[in-house]
């Protein structure tokens, strides 16, 4: 009997221990709730009164649905607290609206504009895959061939490592991984400079037996277009897509020269939430990441680009097919990735659409995301100086509203 009454004291007291410890935790984390509440940093009271600055001239046809997206613009602001955003849209082949919001640097309250900078990180590798795609049709790059047939000094693997599987991600060849990876300091005049960096590295996987997104891999792919052209990767790309496409803001991330027209780069300051407010990021040179990230840009370029290439004006209709395919995998499978370029099917309006392009938000300082809807002749990109920005969700919003607009008569 004694025993009992001590084994139900015993219970009691843990009883109210544990109890005692639960009212403990909720207090501390309800102090900890109240501590991160008090640090968020709103930058934007309220999204009617982000400031602006508007693309002239802007599309008359298009007026009244601008000012949709521009809510929309606003709206995404406010809700992830982003410094600032950029966006542009074209449809049919007509860049028709653009403009930026925020602010382009938040201690000088200066605004965003539509001729504004940006890193565009990954999204690099659908800009680098137009210069694949111009080479194979000149027949002076086989998609097929081993890597060491333009990039020498890249060693021998276990396994054949293919132009073709570098440029979906299926090679094996790791991605940037650590502090030294994603904030480089040493600077590279040449893509083949880059190699270096992972050159004595082992696969991470047979090539071809699954997916695993490689930034380096693009290096090499980066390597092997300077090596066919015979000149630096940097001036390939200016000669070959971006001045005859008219991308005249487009150029190279540096750290050793001063670029006009270039936004302050931000990251969240705490847990890489944006809520919190920004911190000036790091300096990094991503000079050696190539065609694989080193890239800055406009959404107003990034438009005319998607638009260019999926509207058949600047590669063949069979080239922009086959670098806009999924990559087969040796299960019989496929990715949904093709050669540069994301590949997802969304319900846009109500009907199914094929949505082919490419995004970056883990690199340092900026975050973009570039859509288009081929059959629909739509191209969206958004751009925030923040990393960590969840400028797709805005993105996928104006697709959205894009896809269910009716097209203005043309008079």
């Amino acid at each position: 009997m004694e025993a009992d009454e001590e084994q139900q004291n015993w219970q009691q007291k843990g009883l109210a221990l544990a109890g005692g410890a639960a009212v403990v935790l909720v207090a501390v984390i309800g102090g900890l709730y109240t501590i991160l509440t008090s640090m968020q940093t709103p930058l934007h009271q309220n999204a009617a009164d982000v400031p602006s600055v508007r693309q002239d001239p802007a599309s008359p046809e298009w007026a009244d649905e601008a000012e949709q997206w521009r809510q929309i613009a606003r709206a995404g602001m406010v809700e992830w607290n982003l410094p600032g955003v950029s966006v542009a849209v074209g449809v049919g082949g007509e860049l028709v609206w653009a403009e930026g919001f925020g602010w382009a640097d938040v201690g000088k309250k200066l605004p965003v504009a539509p001729h504004m900078r940006f890193r565009i990180g990954h999204v690099s590798k659908a800009l680098t895959s137009a210069a694949v795609g111009l080479l194979v049709e000149e027949r002076r790059l086989d998609l097929d061939d081993v890597i060491q047939t333009y990039v020498p000094a890249y060693p021998h693997k276990e396994w054949p490592v293919r132009l073709r599987q570098l440029m979906g991600h299926t090679a094996g060849v790791r991605h940037y991984d650590g502090e030294d990876d994603y904030m480089p300091t040493a600077h590279c005049t040449r893509a083949a400079d880059g190699v270096m960096l992972f050159a004595d590295d082992p696969l991470q996987f047979q090539p071809e037996t699954r997916y695993g997104y490689s930034t380096f891999g693009w290096i090499l792919v980066s390597a092997a277009v300077e090596a066919v052209e015979k000149e630096p990767f940097f001036d390939v790309m200016r000669r070959r897509v971006f001045e005859p496409l008219g991308m005249t803001s487009t150029t190279t991330d540096s750290v050793t020269s001063s670029i006009p027209d270039l936004v302050t780069f931000y990251d969240p300051r705490l847990s890489g939430d944006p809520a919190f407010g920004p911190e000036v990021s790091s300096v990094v040179d991503y000079s050696c990441f190539a065609g694989a990230g080193a890239f800055l840009s406009t959404p107003s370029d990034l438009v005319r680009f998607g638009m260019a290439v999926n509207g058949g004006t600047f590669l063949k209709p069979s080239t922009v097919a086959m670098l806009q395919a999924p990559q087969p995998l040796l299960s019989g499978g496929e990715t949904e990735y093709g050669l540069g370029w994301m590949l997802e099917t969304f319900d846009r309006a109500g009907e199914p659409a094929r949505v082919v392009g490419h995004g970056s938000r883990t690199m340092l300082g900026s975050s973009a995301s570039f859509l288009t809807v081929p059959a629909r002749g739509l191209a969206v990109a958004v751009m925030s100086n923040t990393s960590d920005a969840a400028v797709r969700q805005i993105a996928l919003k104006l697709a959205d509203a894009l896809a269910a607009a009716p097209r203005p008569a043309r008079p």
